[in-house]
């Protein structure tokens, strides 16, 4: 059963940008695509174990860069679009409440 959890607040994320927040000892990415809302997805890339959030966001593509090889994921379904990644990462439903982003763990 899912829960709703607050993660942070919508001005902790610049539109366009990711930031990396600890929930219950896992890393989540929180991406702001401005009118588009907000994405959240593991924070650490399926193939270098690198941080996500460290990588260039796409808004219009709804993408995120891996910083380490290049790989990107969409924001929506965690699957890698390029290689070197293969394996998809975790995505989380979100939804914004007032200030608060908020994510379905």
């Amino acid at each position: 059963m899912s829960r709703a959890v607050r993660v942070c607040e919508t001005k902790d994320v610049p539109a366009g940008q990711a930031r990396r927040f600890s929930l219950d000892g896992r890393e989540v990415a929180v991406v702001n695509l401005g009118e588009e809302g907000f994405r959240a997805l593991d924070a650490i890339c399926s193939h270098a174990k690198y941080y996500l959030d460290e990588g260039e966001v796409d808004v219009d593509f709804e993408t995120i860069e891996c910083p380490k090889h290049g790989s990107t994921f969409d924001l929506n379904t965690g699957n890698p679009k390029t290689l070197p990644a293969t394996q998809p990462v975790d995505t989380f439903a979100v939804t914004v409440d007032g200030d608060d982003v908020m994510i379905e763990v």
